[in-house]
């Protein structure tokens, strides 16, 4: 608290549970609170719950009749922000939902159920997508350690030997990392031929850069 001001510094993940937590945070503050700021530079993701934080901070806002700021976003949730359709500024001055239409203009509510629709569909792809690459970080590291022990090469050139080996042998990267890094295991079995075709076409690639 400084004065009559509250500041929130939310950290880690926006995910299913955070919009109750926010909600019992918001009712511990001190009863004269005329103001509540969020500094979201701590939070480095969030999926579609985030979307729900966001709106018990706006009926906060709505019911305290306060200001409610959210700033400082950046990164993957900067990015679930603008799929949304959110000014990534001011989320919460972003205009609201449109109203439902009148009778006689289905038509209008059916393309924006679809435009909604699509909306969140770009947005469960994003975060899907970004948790594949948070699981499949720690063995992508491992196989680019051991090409840049094996051919000496920086780490800049390992992620592209493995990203190279992954579009010539059709291969997703992960799969391409997991098998190099099980081969050089005790007893480990050789990549598959065509992942150790792709390295080998990888590796010629850099050697001609």
């Amino acid at each position: 608290m400084d004065a009559d001001r509250a500041l929130l510094t939310p950290r880690g993940e926006l995910v299913r549970g955070c919009a109750q937590i926010l909600t019992e945070k918001l009712a511990e503050l001190p009863a004269g609170t005329a103001r509540v700021d969020l500094d979201m530079s701590g939070v480095h993701f969030m999926d579609t719950a985030g979307l729900e934080f966001l709106e018990v901070l706006r009926d906060h806002a709505r019911r305290q009749a306060m200001p409610v700021t959210t700033t400082r976003w950046s990164g993957q949730p900067r990015r679930i922000l603008e799929l949304a359709g959110l000014d990534t500024t001011h989320p919460l001055h972003s205009p609201a939902p449109a109203p439902a239409p009148a009778v006689g203009m289905s038509s209008v509510a059916s393309a924006v159920a679809l435009e909604r629709e699509e909306r969140l569909h770009l947005l469960q792809e994003e975060v899907e997508q970004l948790r594949q690459a948070i699981a499949s970080r720690p063995v992508i590291d491992q196989a680019r350690g051991i090409l840049m022990a094996t051919y000496g090469c920086s780490s800049d050139d390992a992620w592209h030997i493995l990203r190279d080996a992954s579009q010539l042998s059709n291969t997703k990267l992960r799969t391409v990392a997991e098998s190099l890094t099980a081969s050089t295991a005790a007893e480990g079995a050789a990549p598959p031929p065509e992942v150790r075709t792709a390295l080998a076409q990888a590796l010629e690639r850099l050697s001609t850069r």
